[in-house]
């Protein structure tokens, strides 16, 4: 099968098969570019809903430009890796500034915005502008390194590198955005890690190396991963007046400007909780303990436990930034980090 053959097959495949998802109906560059960001990190099912909710609220680049932090961050709100929108927002400033709010179209400007890196640019590029560029994801790299037995460790630059020069052999040139495309549903729908790949379903499989050879889980070759480290927290939902307290993290760093609720380092006893509560300036009355949760980063973990302390009056203002909110308050106003979910849950107001 040689290179026309492969894209035909490909394209075939794709249209008979392909996801339906709103950002495909109607891929104008400010869509494909939101949906690329929503969707790093972050499962298709997971963005649908905050896609359709995003630009109901800020339906174009002008709109988002505009809109101030609060207002962004809340409708982001659970999908994590805040970085993301707070870099979509820079990008769409950045626009509005130097390009008069249209979306640059070549991947060398793409890749001067904030927040676009080679993949999302060549996705913008391809999707919305018709250009001739293979996207290079997770899914692309490991339906290459399978197609070619590829040797390599799958996330390096040179296995990246290689990768394109192959794809660019073979990627469409009446329907690159669909090309890519393509490879991106036969990733996530047949070549999929491990033994999981249903290579009898594959448009690909009469001219893939691994599944010739029987050898579909040698590949990708994969680094040993990095051990996350283990943080040790405990969580306090303080209540006073029918509202509860919150903090906000620092501007930069883990978690980046998002509220949460006070927190130390360490398990802390309830003794130890009730001094910490006394000494933002709360006069507690009542303790009881709540249930452990567990929040995964890419290279942490938090391990932990809870208390709810209720509050009679304030012996001083709060220390520091610490403030109350009411229920109405945390569900429109306020970001709560989604690592502290499990005790929003929790929540009794």
């Amino acid at each position: 099968m040689d290179s026309t053959e492969q894209a035909k097959a490909l394209l075939e495949w794709y249209d008979r098969s392909r996801r339906i998802l709103p950002w495909r109906e109607d891929p104008t560059p400010y869509h494909v570019w939101l949906s690329e960001i929503m969707l790093q990190q972050t499962r298709v099912e997971a963005v649908r809903a905050y896609y359709l909710r995003f630009l109901e609220a800020l339906p174009d680049i002008a709109s988002l430009a505009a809109a101030p932090e609060e207002r962004w961050l809340k409708l982001w709100e659970g999908l994590g890796y805040y970085s993301r929108v707070r870099n979509l927002h820079k990008a769409a400033v950045q626009i509005m500034d130097q390009y008069g709010g249209q979306m640059p179209s070549s991947e060398k400007e793409l890749l001067g915005l904030p927040g676009i890196g080679p993949y999302t640019a060549a996705a913008i590029a391809s999707i919305a502008f018709g250009q001739r560029t293979p996207a290079i994801d997770g899914n692309l790299l490991r339906i290459f390194a399978r197609m070619t037995c590829y040797a390599g460790e799958i996330h390096a630059l040179q296995t990246k590198k290689d990768a394109r020069a192959y794809y660019e052999n073979i990627i469409s040139g009446d329907r690159p955005g669909e090309f890519n495309q393509a490879l991106m549903d036969l990733g996530a729908g047949l070549c999929l890690p491990g033994s999981a790949a249903d290579c009898a379903a594959c448009p690909w499989q009469d001219c893939c190396r691994a599944h010739a050879e029987g050898r579909e889980t040698d590949f990708p070759k994969t680094a040993k991963a990095r051990e996350r480290r283990i943080e040790k927290r405990t969580v306090l939902l303080i209540y006073h007046d029918g509202r509860v307290a919150l903090d906000r993290r620092p501007a930069r760093g883990l978690l980046a400007g998002l509220c949460e609720f006070p927190n130390r380092k360490g398990e802390l006893t309830e003794d130890q909780a009730l001094e910490y509560v006394r000494g933002l300036g709360f006069s507690p009355v009542q303790i009881r303990p709540l249930t452990d949760a567990k929040h995964i980063f890419t290279h942490l973990e938090w391990h932990m436990k809870g208390y709810e302390v209720k509050t009679d009056e304030w012996k001083q203002k709060p220390a520091g930034g610490i403030f109350l909110a009411d229920r109405q308050q945390l569900e429109e106003k306020y970001t709560l980090a989604s690592a502290f979910a499990a005790y929003r849950q929790q929540l009794r107001i």
